[in-house]
């Protein structure tokens, strides 16, 4: 149920669950800022990476982050707090997909997760030349939850334009 045909994405389609990429972290000294609380900073940077490993599996190539929406912090974490970052693609277009990145800092003793941050990059496929390049493969959507991200992320698509049309 990918919007674009198969002549646009030669190699067919892929689900969110093919490339749904995880990484976990623990805060260090070298993370920390001045209120010793975990760097912003380095959260986009994990962010950023994470939703690169992402696309990079869904497409088979290397990517290049063209946009990050709404980096909201929700709630901080400290030295020696495991945070997860769980990455998945939303929306697959002609040269680029969303990825819709989540952050929780993990309770150790009971393993729940809170949300730290939720945020969604658009990254363009490139080719060897780092020009942008169709993306070989559409987006399956499996279920009703993503159909409703693909859905949604068509919203977020028309907003990114406006705003950027406003000049924000």
């Amino acid at each position: 149920m990918a919007a674009l045909g198969l002549a646009e994405h030669p190699l067919g389609s892929r689900p969110p669950a093919f490339s749904h990429t995880v990484v976990t972290r623990n805060i260090v000294y070298e993370d920390l800022n001045g209120a010793r609380r975990l760097f912003g900073g380095r959260l986009m940077e994990w962010i950023d990476e994470a939703a690169g490993i992402c696309s990079r599996r869904h497409c088979g190539m290397q990517v290049t982050t063209a946009s990050v929406d709404t980096l909201t912090f929700k709630r901080p974490a400290h030295l020696n707090d495991i945070v997860i970052i769980e990455a998945d693609v939303t929306y697959v277009g002609r040269t680029s997909l969303e990825v819709r990145v989540e952050s929780f800092v993990e309770d150790l003793p009971t393993g729940e997760r809170a949300l730290m941050n939720k945020a969604y990059l658009t990254e363009v496929c490139v080719d060897d030349a780092g020009r942008p390049t169709v993306v070989p493969w559409g987006l399956e959507l499996t279920s009703e939850e993503e159909r409703r991200e693909w859905e949604d992320a068509k919203k977020r698509i028309v907003f990114r334009k406006t705003r950027e049309g406003e000049g924000f």
